[in-house]
């Protein structure tokens, strides 16, 4: 279970306000990447909280709603298009970046999940590999994350029905690729992913609806 260790160590070391920082949406063939930053008072959280991966979608949304309720919050996200720009690694260094600067309060310490610092922090940060099982504050960030992730693709489902986003939320299901092979790709897909790549480029390709 994450515990509040990492942000204790950060605060004997002088820093008054810690944040976690985590994404999701790395993976999908559609959608944004998104990042939360969220920081927590050392005087409680909500009960359960946990890597965000391990819990139910109920328990998720029901520990998001606490969190915004007693945390200080900032979500971030980079879209398709910069995603096919800058590539996936530097589209999320670019969230994670915006989730900070959403923060309603300037942290003097980032705890980071994964192994690489994005640049150009506006302060102090630590890597921490699987930091959303270790630390309560990137659990409370990976939470958040993926339930506002999550919230926009049953969003982006109801205008294009065909993918099962509601259900995969963009990852590269049967289902969504069945759809792409019937339906064609979406202004919301990654180009530069591999299904989506190969099927824009392959020879004569059109989309469905223009056969």
């Amino acid at each position: 279970m994450p515990d509040f260790t990492h942000e204790l160590a950060a605060r004997r070391g002088g820093s008054r306000i810690v944040a976690g920082v985590d994404e999701v949406g790395r993976g999908p063939l559609a959608g944004p990447v998104v990042a939360a930053a969220v920081v927590l008072d050392a005087g409680g959280w909500p009960e359960g909280l946990d890597d965000s991966k391990a819990m139910t979608a109920a328990r998720r949304d029901r520990i998001a709603a606490d969190l915004r309720d007693c945390a200080r919050i900032g979500i971030g996200a980079a879209t398709v298009e910069e995603i096919d720009r800058l590539n996936i690694l530097q589209a999320t260094f670019l969230a994670m970046r915006r989730a900070i600067e959403a923060l309603p309060v300037r942290p003097d310490h980032l705890l980071i999940d994964g192994n690489r610092l994005p640049p150009n922090l506006p302060c102090a940060a630590q890597a921490i590999v699987k930091g959303d099982a270790l630390s309560l504050s990137i659990s409370a960030a990976s939470i958040m994350a993926k339930t506002w992730r999550d919230l926009g693709m049953v969003g982006l489902a109801q205008q294009h029905p065909f993918y099962g986003w509601e259900r995969n939320m963009g990852y590269g299901t049967r289902e969504h690729l069945d759809g792409l092979k019937s339906h064609g790709v979406t202004q919301h897909h990654r180009r530069s992913f591999r299904p989506v790549h190969q099927m824009l480029f392959q020879e004569n390709y059109a989309p469905p609806g223009d056969k």
